[in-house]
């Protein structure tokens, strides 16, 4: 039996994003379980899709002790706050001392995450934590598929394994097989070899999904190229970020750092000659409705518009009315949009009542360019106090929590209104304010890729739109400044020069 003690701290930073993520963005949790210590993080994780769930259940399992430091996770915003990485980093370092000795830790970590004063939020915590255990102490850590993955975190740790699929429906798995490849490093009593291999280009998120090409057949031959003994991860990267590692990287462990580098440089290769189907069609926000409204005509099932730019999975605060504007424009009918993030404006509908018309500058409050609230007048037709048990496949086993929220309704469009940040990538965050996404004919998304867990099987067909939003989907749109000279700021797009 060997004693393994775990923490998480999960964050995704974009640099490019109006709002830090502070101590009460953790505390709050943005959709993910709320910030939690020692006794309490089993219960809080236990079942849902989260990576140190799956870990855990294994470790406990296989009758291993399991001994927990924190657990918290918050909406990707931007940086994280300095005091509060200091806090949350304090909080599992020092959970690993309190526990000592140990044979292993584990983290479950994102892998794109910036604090205001250090690029590699991930590698300096695994640094400190290599420090307090020593070098023999074997860590393993668990990393999102956007995972910007950096040389120290690679050198730091024994083992990082990543998601496989986006939208992620394998994070707890992803858990699970990072306990498998812990067992094996303990069975062997020394790290594996290692190797890796950056990508000369970023990809768009919305390009980054492993249900359409390329990522489908990248990730079916990262499988096939997996042995009991080599074991491959790819992450695609979070292209937000304005650092030098920002870009996608391919690593793998073996026997040898030669059987190592061989799998990773037939996955790279293949990945590289991929390249430009990294790319499709986006439509502007009048192009995407009109599309939406012919296409819909004779159709039983809804088309779906991710509105991917206004996404809050990837730092924007899921309020721009660029999307609402353009079904107004359109006359969209039996059209929903979600969510528009407004506090003010869900306080006001709950105070005026189901049943009443009023008058709202609703959304726009994020400052960003070409964005603005839309005033106008809206009948409240339903309220919530927005607790919802998620019954789509990416937010498995989660409790969500909208805070107020109502079913607004302009002409033929209803708006899902919350006051809580979360990306729309269930269907239960329709339903929870009256709203059956399957009886629409236009379903607009604000999330870039991991709805398609959950709408996939309704849609007739899902297209992206490019309304404003902290996200682009054409990376050249960012003010980039400090990325690695000489990647490609776009598959076959422009190469970046130190300025």
């Amino acid at each position: 039996m060997a004693k393994i003690v775990y923490g998480g701290f999960q964050h995704e930073t974009n640099t490019f994003a109006p709002d830090l993520a502070d101590w009460e963005a953790f505390l709050a949790g943005g959709g993910w379980p709320a910030l939690c210590s020692g006794h309490d993080v089993w219960p809080s994780i236990k079942g849902a899709n989260i990576p140190a769930a799956g870990f855990v259940a294994e470790a406990l399992a296989a009758g291993h002790e399991v001994v927990p430091t924190i657990w918290c996770a918050a909406s990707p915003s931007a940086h994280v706050e300095k005091n509060t990485y200091e806090r949350i980093s304090a909080l599992i370092v020092d959970g690993i001392k309190a526990a000592l000795p140990v044979d292993a830790v584990y983290l479950d970590l994102h892998g794109a995450m910036v604090a205001q004063h250090f690029d590699d939020g991930e590698g300096e915590l695994i640094r400190r934590i290599r420090e307090c255990v020593g070098e023999t102490t074997p860590i393993i850590a668990s990393l999102d598929l956007h995972a910007n993955v950096t040389q120290q975190m690679l050198n730091c740790s024994d083992a990082l394994v990543a998601y496989r699929t986006y939208p992620h429906v394998d994070m707890a798995e992803t858990g699970a097989r990072a306990f498998k490849l812990l067992e094996q490093r303990l069975a062997q009593e020394k790290k594996p070899a290692m190797a890796m291999r950056r990508l000369p280009f970023l990809v768009p998120i919305c390009w980054q999904s492993t249900d359409i090409e390329p990522a489908r057949s990248l990730y079916k031959a990262l499988a096939n190229l997996e042995t009991e003994s080599t074991h491959l991860s790819f992450a695609t990267g979070f292209p937000a970020a304005d650092f030098p590692e920002c870009s996608p990287v391919i690593w793998a462990y073996a026997n040898t750092e030669a059987e190592a580098q061989d799998a990773v440089n037939q996955l790279a290769d293949q990945a590289e000659l991929a390249e430009a189907q990294f790319a499709g069609k986006l439509y502007a926000p009048l192009e995407a409705v009109q599309y939406a409204i012919q296409e819909s005509e004779n159709s039983a099932k809804p088309i779906v518009i991710a509105d991917a730019q206004d996404n809050p999975g990837a730092g924007s605060n899921s309020d721009t009315t660029g999307m609402l504007r353009a079904l107004i424009e359109a006359d969209a009918q039996d059209a929903a949009i979600g969510l528009i993030v407004d506090p003010e404006s869900a306080r006001l509908a709950h105070a005026a009542g189901e049943g009443a018309t009023i008058r709202l500058s609703l959304g726009g409050k994020s400052g960003i360019t070409d964005d603005s609230p839309l005033t106008a007048d809206f009948l409240v037709e339903t309220l919530s106090d927005g607790l919802i048990d998620a019954t789509g496949p990416f937010y498995k086993g989660f409790k969500l929590n909208l805070g107020l929220c109502a079913s607004l309704r302009i002409g033929g469009i209803r708006i899902v209104l919350a006051s809580q940040k979360i990306q729309m990538a269930d269907q239960a965050l329709f339903r929870v304010v009256g709203i059956d996404p399957t009886q629409q004919r236009i379903l607009v998304v604000k999330s870039a890729v991991h709805f398609r867990a959950d709408f996939t099987p309704i849609a007739k067909e899902i297209i992206v739109a490019t309304a404003p939003g902290s996200m682009p989907m054409v990376l050249e749109n960012l003010p980039w400044k400090n990325l690695k000279p000489g990647i490609r700021i776009d598959p076959k797009g422009t190469i970046f020069l130190k300025k």
